[in-house]
């Protein structure tokens, strides 16, 4: 195993943005350049990104961002873990509301993200996605937060 050293930096901005997402029913939506010209309006320079889904039938996710079809598969499975047709008690917003909440619960609705010289210290093939889990477009509103310092501290 090998560790670079660690650096420490006094925590001088806190900044926070909400970001509303039109989703076109079920699918991902691309969030990384919302968060990276977030983190550029703030000059952040090193600290935490966090970014919150305050929703309960959609969710967050680090994914690979370079293959399309990596997404597909992803829909896919989560079709096979939360199927619409199981017969599910709670189904007052129709057939795809609780399956949602369940895929919700597979995935997560909060991330916290490094970030190093203003940038979110992501993989080279991964992006921040928002998955809406219901069929019909829904707007969503996603929390973006930073905690740290500046760029020019």
């Amino acid at each position: 195993m090998k560790r670079t050293p660690a650096t420490s930096v006094p925590v001088s901005l806190q900044a926070q943005s909400v970001l509303e997402v039109e989703t076109r029913g079920q699918g991902f939506t691309d969030l990384t350049r919302e968060a990276c010209a977030f983190l550029s309006e703030i000059a952040a320079g090193q600290g935490v990104l966090t970014v919150f889904c305050r929703h309960t039938s959609a969710s967050l996710t680090i994914q690979e961002n370079a293959d399309p079809d990596v997404q597909t598969d992803l829909l896919t499975a989560l079709d096979d873990l939360a199927p619409r047709n199981r017969g599910w008690v709670h189904d007052t917003e129709g057939p795809d509301d609780m399956p949602a909440h369940v895929r919700t619960l597979l995935s997560d609705t909060a991330l916290t993200i490094p970030v190093a010289d203003g940038r979110p210290r992501l993989g080279t093939w991964q992006g921040l996605y928002l998955i809406e889990h219901r069929d019909r477009p829904h707007r969503r509103q996603v929390i973006l937060s930073f905690l740290g310092s500046g760029r020019n501290d």
